[in-house]
């Protein structure tokens, strides 16, 4: 993938980019010079690009680099999940909430954004609530930082991707220069993703829209540009077909393997037997789609170019996947009709606000009670003691079949520590033709 068409390239190849510790076999980099000389001589770069040396002056004259990135992209990633785990942290009743608000109090925008690009306002308020949680986490300090010395540092001593991050501070020193933003305004994470949709500088340079017209592109404050240019990004580089679907959970017939990757009209899988998982009729069977299988003995889905579309954005299969089923259950449609292997029942927002509250009163820092399971609520519940996790589980026993919120938040203990699979009672076992609800 090209630079121009990568928004996040670094999130496909950071796990093996940055050796900065621990690499011995390594071919031995050359000393780098000093930050304050390698600023000095990255201004021709910046001159050439287009920045004016009074803009340059201005951000890069006073800057002191993020040198803490380096450590954040070496610890990368943090919890290891099983693709039910994944969906379940994701699809969350807060986020299905929250969406569903957001879907009324931004109706007008959504429907212009729909008409003008075609992108499905769910898929957009699904990728929304996925990438900042509906803006929930576009200017927290706990999850954000200055960008502009986060780039620096990585352009500077980054020594295997750093072509890459120098045409991102590049990108975003023209961003300053074009007065879309002021340096400090330039929040996002540790690699450079910012605002509601999380842009990389070059999407925001490239692909954001004016969409309010106030005379500058920002993926911050209102969510307008934001969502508009995402739409654009996903009609223009990720192909996106206006009027048709992402994919479909279907049943396969004996002799059909969930693994088939070519690519058949939906009319020519009807053929061969198979149907959707919800008993429903397919309604455009001229849609290309191919098979997928997330997990063996899981659901089965028939995906189809705008699946690939949303994948552009982030190239995972089971990211995608989680923006897609978000926004299907902000719609109001239900949970996948056939469970993941070991799946747990999702936690209710009452139950998790109670783990939260009873993880505060244990002395846990979990960002709060507010029903979303973030980085801090899973560590919290990763660092209980693994005799009060197995406490928590003879209590559930105890409490079977009451339903109550309490014996919910002890069964989602085990679920949030990211521990071997957690005991789960018969009642809340899915029975066969049941989905488990993602979270």
């Amino acid at each position: 993938m090209t630079l121009a068409m990568s928004r996040r390239a670094v999130l496909t190849a950071l796990g093996a980019s940055v050796a900065l510790a621990g690499g011995g076999h390594l071919r031995a980099q050359p000393a780098r010079p000093a930050f304050g000389q390698w600023v000095d001589s990255f201004r021709a770069r910046a001159r050439a690009r287009g920045v004016s040396d009074a803009t340059y002056s201005r951000v890069m004259g006073p800057i002191k680099p993020d040198t803490s990135v380096y450590a954040l992209d070496r610890a990368q990633p943090e919890f290891r999940e099983e693709v039910w785990q994944y969906l379940n942290r994701r699809v969350s009743d807060w986020r299905i909430r929250t969406g569903q608000e957001r879907a009324r109090e931004h109706a007008r925008l959504l429907d212009s954004v729909e008409r003008q690009y075609g992108v499905d306002r769910w898929v957009m308020l699904g990728l929304w609530g996925m990438e900042s949680a509906f803006g929930d986490v576009v200017v927290n300090p706990k999850h954000m930082r200055p960008v502009l010395p986060a780039l620096s540092a990585l352009a500077w001593g980054e020594p295997r991707r750093r072509a890459y991050w120098e045409q991102e501070l590049l990108n975003a020193l023209m961003i300053v220069e074009r007065g879309w933003a002021a340096p400090a305004e330039m929040i996002g994470s540790w690699a450079g993703a910012m605002g509601h949709t999380q842009w990389m500088p070059e999407v925001w340079l490239n692909m954001g829209v004016d969409f309010n017209g106030d005379g500058r592109i920002s993926p911050f404050g209102p969510p307008d540009d934001a969502l508009a240019g995402t739409a654009q990004y996903l009609l223009r580089r990720g192909k996106y077909r206006r009027g048709e679907g992402w994919g479909y959970e279907v049943r396969l017939p004996a002799g059909v393997a969930p693994a088939a990757t070519e690519m058949h009209a939906i009319s020519s899988w009807q053929e061969r037997g198979v149907r959707q998982a919800n008993g429903k009729a397919f309604p455009r069977p001229n849609e290309q789609a191919r098979l997928w299988q997330p997990a063996a003995g899981g659901p089965v889905f028939l995906l189809t170019q705008n699946f690939n579309a949303v994948k552009s954005y982030n190239p995972a299969n089971t990211y995608a996947l989680a923006i897609l089923h978000l926004g299907d259950r902000i719609r109001g449609e239900g949970a996948f009709v056939q469970p993941f292997p070991g799946g747990e029942r999702v936690p209710t927002l009452a139950e998790v606000q109670e783990i939260q509250r009873r993880l505060t009163a244990l002395g846990f820092d979990t960002d709060g009670t507010d029903g979303r399971v973030g980085r801090d609520t899973m560590l919290a519940v990763r660092a209980l003691p693994a005799q009060s996790r197995a406490r928590a589980r003879r209590r559930l026993r105890r409490s079977e079949g009451a339903g109550t919120a309490a014996s919910g938040a002890v069964a989602g203990l085990p679920w949030a520590a990211r521990r071997p699979r957690a005991w789960v009672p018969p009642s809340r076992r899915p029975r066969r033709g049941e989905g488990t609800p993602p979270r």
